[in-house]
C-alpha cells in the first residue's frame, strides 16, 4: 500500500520537507536487503539502525512473536510477572561479564540510558551519599534522546532548542581521538589511553563526593564510529574505582555481536557497573532495551522492609511478552549460527574494504572497529552536512544502498550475516556515489 499523504507522519531525525519531495520508502525486507514498493532490492549497509544484527525476516523470530501474541498479548510487570521475562533476564545476565547479574527491562536505548542514570543517582541516595549526583558524559557521546540522554550526551545539535537541561551534567570527557595523529586508524588506536586522565581533572575540580557516574560508549556509534584506544577503558575503570564512581557502558549499539563478542566489556576485558542494551537484543523486530546491573548495586536496593518498592521507575511495556519472545528467538540465532564469531571473522574484511576508500573524492578520514566503520567527508563550507546527505541520497537512488549518516560522516554497520560480496558491494556503492558528488 502506497501512501498518498506524507504530511501526518513527522519523521524523527529527518529533514521532513526534503523527504516529502523525494521519499525513500522501504516496503519489505529479507536477509541483507530491503525492497521498495516496486520490488527494487536495496542492500542494507547499516543493519537498519544498528539493530538488525542477524539479518531481516528471520522466520524463527517471526514465529516466536506470532506464538506469544496468541498466548499472552500483554502482561503487566508492575506487581506481576510472566515467565518469559525472567528466563530472558537470566540469559542476558549469563552473556554479561561476571558480577553483572540483574536486568531491568525498558523499551529502547534511550530509556535504557535514562534508567541507568537514575539507578546511579538512586544507588548513592540509598547509601546515604546524596551529594553524589553529577553524571559525566563524553564529547560526541549519544545516549538517546530523553532529557537525561541529551544532557550527558555530547552531540550539540541534540541539545540546542530544548532549553535548560538536567543539572549536574555539564562536565564531559574529551573524545579520545586526535585527527592530526589518528586519521585513517585501523581498529583501536594504539595511543590515546591518556585521554581517560581527564576524569581525574574533573574529580579534582568537582570532588569525588559530588559525582555519581561516568557513562561512555565503548565505540561512539552515532557520533561517527570512534573506537576506544587501547587501554582507555581500563584506565577509566581504575579511576572510577579509585574515587568510588560508577562506570556505565552504553552498549546499545555494541552489545550482541557488533564488536565480535556478546558485549564490548567482554572484548576489552573491562567490567563496568552497568551495561545498557537495546537494538540487537530483538534483532530490531520488537522494541526492547534494558540495563544489566551489578549485584553490588542491586543488593544495595534490596534493603529495608520487604513491602517497600525499591526503585520507583519503570514503563508500561517493560518486559513486554512479544519483545521477550523476539529476544529469546534472537539469542537462539546468535548461539546456533555462532554469529559473534562470524563478526570477528568478517572484521578484517570490512576493515580492508573501507580503508580502500582512502583517496576517494571528499574522504578525509576513515575509522573502523568490529563490523562498523565511519567515513568522514570534507564538509561544504557553505553548507555543512550537505555532502553527507547527498552521499546518503545517491547511495539509495543510484547504488541501491541504505547507509547511515551523521552530518558529513557516513556510517556502515552491516549485519553479522554479511558476506565478503556484500561488503564489497557496499564499499563499491559508496565509492561510486562519492564520484558523482560535488
Amino acid at each position: 500500500m502506497r501512501p498518498n499523504d506524507l504530511g501526518p507522519f513527522w519523521l524523527p531525525f529527518t529533514q521532513n520537507r526534503a523527504f516529502r519531495h523525494s521519499p525513500r520508502m522501504l516496503s519489505r525486507a529479507e536477509g541483507m536487503y530491503f525492497y521498495d514498493e516496486s520490488g527494487r532490492k536495496i542492500l542494507d549497509a547499516c543493519s537498519g539502525l544498528w539493530c538488525v544484527n542477524a539479518g531481516h525476516g528471520r522466520p524463527g523470530i517471526t514465529a516466536a512473536i506470532r506464538d506469544m501474541a496468541g498466548r499472552l498479548d500483554y502482561a503487566p510487570t508492575f506487581q506481576f510477572g510472566h515467565p518469559s521475562a525472567f528466563t530472558l533476564a537470566r540469559r542476558i545476565a549469563d552473556l554479561a561479564p561476571e558480577g553483572l547479574e540483574h536486568v531491568f527491562f525498558v523499551n529502547s536505548g534511550s530509556e535504557a540510558c535514562d534508567a541507568a542514570l537514575k539507578i546511579a543517582r538512586a544507588f548513592f541516595a540509598k547509601k546515604g551519599e546524596e551529594s553524589r549526583v553529577r553524571l559525566i558524559g563524553r564529547e560526541k557521546g549519544y545516549h538517546g534522546s530523553t532529557f537525561a540522554g541529551i544532557s550527558v550526551g555530547g552531540l550539540p545539535n541534540n541539545k540546542k532548542n530544548f532549553g535548560p537541561l538536567i543539572g549536574a551534567t555539564e562536565d564531559q570527557l574529551p573524545l579520545p581521538y586526535d585527527a592530526k595523529t589518528m586519521r585513517f586508524t585501523r581498529g583501536e588506536p594504539q595511543a590515546g589511553a591518556e585521554y581517560a586522565d581527564a576524569l581525574e581533572d574533573i574529580v579534582a575540580r568537582r570532588g569525588a563526593e559530588t559525582i555519581a557516574a561516568v557513562i561512555v560508549e565503548p565505540m561512539a556509534g552515532s557520533g561517527g564510529v570512534f573506537a576506544s584506544p587501547q587501554g582507555y577503558l581500563k584506565r577509566l575503570r581504575e579511576t572510577c574505582d579509585r574515587h568510588g564512581l560508577l562506570l556505565i557502558f552504553d552498549e546499545v549499539i555494541t552489545a550482541f555481536g557488533r564488536l565480535g563478542a556478546a558485549t564490548a566489556a567482554e572484548r576489552y576485558g573491562v567490567v563496568p557497573d552497568m551495561i545498557t542494551f537495546a537494538k540487537g537484543v530483538t534483532n530490531g523486530a520488537v522494541p526492547m532495551g534494558g540495563v544489566i546491573v551489578s549485584d553490588r548495586i542491586y543488593r544495595t536496593f534490596m534493603q529495608g522492609p520487604e513491602l517497600v518498592i525499591e526503585l520507583f521507575h519503570g514503563h508500561t511495556y517493560s518486559g513486554h511478552p512479544l519483545a521477550c519472545a523476539a529476544a529469546h528467538a534472537t539469542l537462539d540465532l546468535y548461539r546456533d549460527e555462532d554469529l559473534f564469531a562470524r563478526a570477528r571473522k568478517m572484521e578484517p574484511v570490512l576493515e580492508a574494504a573501507v580503508h580502500d576508500l582512502k583517496g576517494a573524492p571528499f574522504v578525509s578520514d576513515i575509522r573502523n572497529v568490529g563490523l562498523a566503520a565511519g567515513i568522514d567527508l570534507e564538509p561544504d563550507p557553505a553548507a555543512p552536512g550537505r555532502r553527507g546527505y547527498d552521499a546518503m541520497r545517491r547511495c539509495f537512488a543510484d547504488e541501491n544502498l541504505v547507509v547511515r549518516i551523521s552530518g558529513d560522516t557516513i556510517a556502515l554497520a552491516p549485519a553479522l550475516i554479511a558476506t565478503e560480496d556484500d561488503i564489497s558491494r557496499i564499499v563499491d556503492g559508496v565509492r561510486n556515489a562519492l564520484k558523482r558528488m560535488n
